[in-house]
């Protein structure tokens, strides 16, 4: 079983920041307004919360959501950020985002074999309900889809990143 002391402290880093990355390149590939951006941010922070408080999370994603709520760690997810995004338009952001993602994978792959699929479809799955966070195309949460053409291309884009993860590509809510 991996844990926190199956990777260094970089790996562990990505790690910690890929919920926050997936939820990044969703809001990235379609900026809506103020209000869908604020609520599909937000939508990576309640995931680790869940994850904290779910029974059934494997034990590295439990690991990752309560390891976010440590300072050192919070500061080297930071510091991490700042590298790889300083400066970057959304275009750049989400491709940035999406090859991070495809990192991780590979990290989760070589690193936490046995939890890779399951940390994988969680991530998905955070990724799906930042999609879903926020309404595109209305007016201050008003009409618009649920989910926009350029989101659900990005969700096949990190299904792909992700070595596409049991259940990625399912339950993507329809306009």
């Amino acid at each position: 079983m991996a844990n926190k002391s199956s990777f260094t402290p970089e790996e562990w880093s990505r790690l910690v920041a890929s919920p926050v990355v997936a939820s990044m390149a969703i809001t990235a590939a379609d900026p809506g307004g103020l209000w869908s951006l604020l609520q599909e941010s937000m939508s990576s922070g309640w995931a680790l919360l869940e994850a904290k408080q779910d029974a059934q999370a494997t034990p590295l994603v439990k690991a990752v959501a309560d390891d976010i709520a440590n300072t050192e760690t919070r500061n080297a997810v930071r510091e991490s950020f700042q590298a790889q995004f300083k400066g970057s338009q959304f275009a750049d952001v989400k491709s940035k985002a999406i090859e991070e993602l495809h990192a991780v994978s590979g990290l989760l792959d070589t690193k936490a074999p046995d939890e890779a699929v399951s940390f994988k479809s969680w991530l998905w799955s955070v990724a799906r309900k930042s999609a879903e966070a926020g309404k595109e195309g209305g007016f201050l949460g008003f009409g618009g889809v649920a989910v926009s053409d350029a989101e659900k291309a990005t969700l096949a884009e990190i299904g792909t990143a992700l070595g596409n993860p049991a259940g990625s590509g399912a339950g993507i809510a329809e306009t």
